[in-house]
């Protein structure tokens, strides 16, 4: 491997299983240190069995904010500031409209929205100069699937998040598009990379405006800081 991540500290919620266990191996083979969390029991021994002591593993409720708040101060604590964060726990139910239960609404938006709001809530304070954020979301946001009422709704809300939700907190972010949805989206070059309106050429990297650039929130930004060229 290349080491890309050399010495960075990455947060993978959601990190026992599927893509945030893929994801988990592969930082720590790019030279990552690795926090990942989950619920199952299960499924978080066999992530520490698996990975073998090279990454933390930790039981964390995303959708609890004591879980949440712990789990940043116990990374803080160990590692200092984070340079990844990786929102990728989420569920889904699936059922026609009419035979979903109001718990299976409550629970999939607990989980897909509630939970990556706190995650940056106190990440925010924690992330390191040109950290990343990044959020798993699904196509179910874009397009009708069967039985996805309510996952599909989860899903279309941190995609909005990820790319309106950043100017709260930094004057400067990147965020991915395919293009853009109208002309009134005029902070979207072209080439899909968002930009501040009044920066220069350049789509908010830290080397752009390295004097300016505190903490960029980005979805999939193909010359990211941290991860270099893909």
């Amino acid at each position: 491997m290349t080491q890309k991540l050399k010495d960075k500290v990455a947060v993978i919620t959601g990190g026992t299983t599927g893509i945030g266990f893929a994801a988990a191996k592969r930082f720590v083979d790019e030279g990552a240190k690795v926090i990942l969390t989950g619920t199952n029991p299960k499924t978080l021994e066999t992530a520490r069995s698996e990975l073998g002591g090279k990454a933390d593993v930790i039981a964390s409720d995303a959708s609890k904010e004591q879980d949440v708040k712990a789990l940043f101060k116990e990374v803080v604590d160990k590692h200092g500031a984070i340079d990844v964060l990786f929102l990728n726990a989420g569920i889904a139910k699936f059922a026609p409209w009419e035979q979903h239960t109001e718990d299976d609404f409550d629970r999939q938006f607990a989980i897909n929205v509630k939970g990556p709001w706190l995650a940056i809530k106190h990440a925010i304070p924690v992330l390191a100069d040109g950290a990343s954020v990044i959020a798993t979301t699904s196509v179910a946001n874009k397009t009708g699937m069967a039985g996805a009422s309510a996952y599909s709704a989860t899903n279309g809300a941190p995609a909005a998040g990820s790319c309106r939700g950043h100017r709260a907190f930094t004057p400067w972010y990147s965020c991915k598009r395919s293009k853009p949805r109208s002309d009134r989206d005029t902070d979207l070059r072209e080439d899909g990379h968002a930009r501040r309106a009044d920066a220069r050429d350049g789509c908010g990297h830290a080397e752009s405006d390295p004097a300016g650039a505190l903490r960029q929130v980005r979805r999939g930004c193909e010359r990211c800081p941290v991860f270099g060229e893909r």
